[in-house]
């Protein structure tokens, strides 16, 4: 892949070039923004065009041909370091970071990156899934983060700055990556083969806001068909909260016996809430009657509710808030019934259904 293919994201890669022509680019930087928008990709582009010899270093514009872009596209790169939230762990275990017990900081990201350039021009190691780090963990990377190796260049992937521990906040360059507009999203679509024809990835990328991931996962019939009773039960004037609940576990547990597939499923259910939430904090705040968006069906939703709504503006960030903690928990492997009795509950009391 080269710059060229990258959909979205040419504001930040002007910076990156800015920074380059005026020699100053950190050493440590943190990219954030939802999921499946592009960051990871625009990470292995900027080391490609780090570590490829025959492009212009100023114009970060590598040549697609050589040894060390075929080596990145394979993830083989010797000078290239990636590391990422195993699929069966809730945090980053901190022997990625600094190694075994019996090998500490003589193997692992913090030592890696520390070794001189082996033919790359830097030493680069991106982080992936950066929320699950720990304070163990983050803390395994202050001496990086302080005093970084000479030629290299530390880029965490993470989903928001709140997100963050404030060890990692205040040392590194956040680059805020914003969701992929309608268009974007449904020329990916099409470019993915999630869809076969543009009418359905415009229908499809409106419900999305923005991400890939999602879009894959609403493309699923039956799961489309229970958001339309998501939205009918919180947009309720009294939210059942035995039923949403019940409904949303059995939701989850049949999409698939894998744990991962489950979670995920589970978080996309709470995301859908979080931004019918969210809208209604908007509308509230702003005293408006109509919701400007490209998913219908959420903008009606939202309307119904907003005109029934008692709690006002901060009522309805506590429930989006709400939202936002259940799926950190589920990150932190919470028992799944416990949890959405608890949110189902505590989304009733804060706005008064």
């Amino acid at each position: 892949m080269q710059w060229d293919d990258l959909i979205g994201h040419k504001q930040q890669l002007e910076w990156f070039r800015t920074a380059m022509r005026a020699n100053r680019l950190a050493s440590s930087f943190l990219f954030v923004g939802p999921n499946a928008i592009g960051k990871r990709t625009f990470a292995r582009l900027l080391a490609k065009s780090l570590l490829c010899k025959h492009g212009a270093g100023e114009q970060l514009s590598p040549c697609g041909v050589c040894e060390d872009c075929a080596q990145v596209e394979a993830h083989t790169h010797p000078d290239l370091i990636e590391v990422a939230k195993p699929a069966d762990k809730a945090v980053i275990p901190i022997e990625l970071l600094i190694g075994e017990r019996e090998s500490r900081m003589r193997e692992g990201l913090c030592h890696d990156i520390s070794l001189r350039p082996y033919s790359g021009r830097k030493k680069i190691a991106i982080l992936d899934d950066a929320d699950a780090l720990n304070v163990e963990g983050a803390n395994s990377l202050l001496k990086t983060l302080e005093e970084p190796p000479t030629d290299s260049l530390l880029i965490l992937v993470g989903t928001s700055l709140q997100r963050q521990l404030p060890t990692i906040r205040s040392r590194c360059q956040a680059i805020i990556f914003r969701p992929l507009a309608t268009e974007q999203l449904s020329q990916l679509l099409l470019r993915n083969g999630v869809v076969d024809n543009a009418d359905a990835a415009q229908e499809l990328a409106g419900l999305c806001r923005g991400s890939l991931a999602e879009a894959r996962l609403l493309f699923d019939p039956e799961l489309r068909e229970f958001r339309k009773s998501l939205l009918g039960w919180l947009s309720s004037r009294h939210l059942p909260i035995v039923e949403l609940s019940k409904s949303c576990g059995a939701q989850v547990d049949g999409a698939s016996k894998d744990t991962k597939v489950r979670r995920e499923r589970l978080k996309l259910l709470l995301r859908m809430a979080a931004s019918f939430y969210r809208d209604i904090a908007l509308l509230q705040s702003s005293g408006a009657t109509h919701l400007e968006s490209t998913d219908p069906e959420l903008a009606h939703s939202v309307e119904l509710a907003s005109r029934q709504w008692s709690r006002g503006a901060q009522g309805a960030i506590d429930c989006w808030n709400r939202c936002l903690l259940a799926m950190e928990q589920v990150d932190r492997n919470a028992n799944q019934a416990s949890l959405l009795e608890a949110w189902a509950a505590d989304l009733a009391a804060s706005s008064g259904c």
